[in-house]
């Protein structure tokens, strides 16, 4: 089965061709990465204007690169939530137009169940169950997969995900957005030890997470060595507070495990491109006889090709949608009824 996937939920547009859920036939990307750098960090209306721009010719890239034309296409799978709302709406609204005037069922698919998929093409053996970390800009939780479908959150952030503490931690160092992944390099050539930073738990929830003292705890600390006229040695404060959140992920993820009996551990996301947390993740796995999945790096951030993947499952599941599809800004992983 041959799904045309297409994304649009924050600032890349991209289109995919995917077959049987693991083979990807094409993948296209437009970033919008070097405008928003402007504003240090993603403005939703300039966001929805380039997704409105791109879209045809991504798609059409897609289907170019592919060899193929919509005429041969099985299905169009599309995310319709979570993510900026008015950047849903662009590709919710062009899959309707496809599905209508191709004649070809319309696959809804969520964001965060895709960046699961994106294992699915790495790790083509991969199959449920499994527990799996899913962290990002805007979310961070730990995932019983049950099924392909049959997700169920066992733990997530009660305040900022894990991807959103880099990034505003990065700013207040004077990194450019996105300051993420700016940090997990700078911070390579940093002493970890160098700053005692929290370890935030939540009572009562061993799988939660906290970051926003974290967060807070390092931008006080730049903030006070300004009025102090110090200067900070930014690698160092990069490598400590990168240890302090990967420490907080690494610790529930494994307690999870052990609790649920897993020994299958995925990660999922865009902070999974993090190498602090591969390296980690990968050394806590092989202490434990454990098997760990990670999407391949390009694979890790947005893009169609998982949305695709996620996609043929969802319809193998019976999950297709009419006309009537909105985008949702917030949804949780379960679905509608989660």
């Amino acid at each position: 089965m041959k799904i045309l996937a297409l994304e649009s939920s924050c600032d890349e547009t991209a289109a995919a061709v995917v077959e049987d859920g693991r083979l990807v036939r094409s993948s296209v990307i437009a970033s919008q990465v070097e405008e928003h750098k402007l504003y240090g960090g993603v403005v939703p209306e300039i966001a929805s204007r380039r997704h409105s721009e791109a879209i045809v010719p991504v798609t059409q890239k897609a289907l170019d690169d592919a060899g193929m034309t919509l005429d041969e296409i099985d299905a169009i799978a599309v995310t319709y939530a979570p993510g900026l709302i008015g950047a849903l709406l662009v590709g919710v609204n062009f899959a309707k137009g496809l599905s209508l005037s191709a004649k070809k069922p319309l696959i809804p698919v969520h964001h965060l169940r895709s960046h699961i998929a994106a294992n699915y093409i790495t790790a083509p053996e991969l199959e449920p169950p499994f527990l799996c970390l899913v962290v990002s800009g805007g979310h961070t939780h730990i995932v019983e997969v049950n099924g392909y479908t049959d997700l169920r959150v066992i733990g997530c952030t009660r305040d900022d995900a894990a991807g959103e503490a880099f990034d505003k931690a990065a700013r207040a160092m004077g990194m450019p957005y996105p300051g993420g992944v700016e940090m997990d390099r700078i911070a390579e050539n940093g002493d970890p030890m160098a700053f005692r930073l929290p370890h935030p738990k939540v009572d009562g929830a061993p799988y939660d997470f906290s970051f926003s003292g974290l967060k807070t705890a390092v931008i006080n600390l730049i903030h006070n060595a300004k009025q102090k006229g110090e200067e900070l040695p930014v690698p160092d404060l990069a490598a400590s507070f990168r240890k302090a959140v990967v420490d907080c992920l690494v610790q529930n993820f494994v307690k999870a495990a052990e609790a649920f009996g897993s020994k299958k551990l995925v990660i999922a996301g865009g902070v999974s491109a993090n190498s602090l947390l591969r390296r980690r993740l990968d050394e806590e796995c092989r202490k434990h006889g454990w098997k760990l999945y990670m999407p391949a790096l390009n694979l890790c951030g947005d893009n169609a090709a998982m949305v695709g993947a996620q996609g043929y499952y969802e319809f193998l599941a019976g999950n297709t949608a009419g006309l009537d599809l909105n985008a949702c800004a917030e949804m949780p992983i379960q679905g509608p009824q989660g």
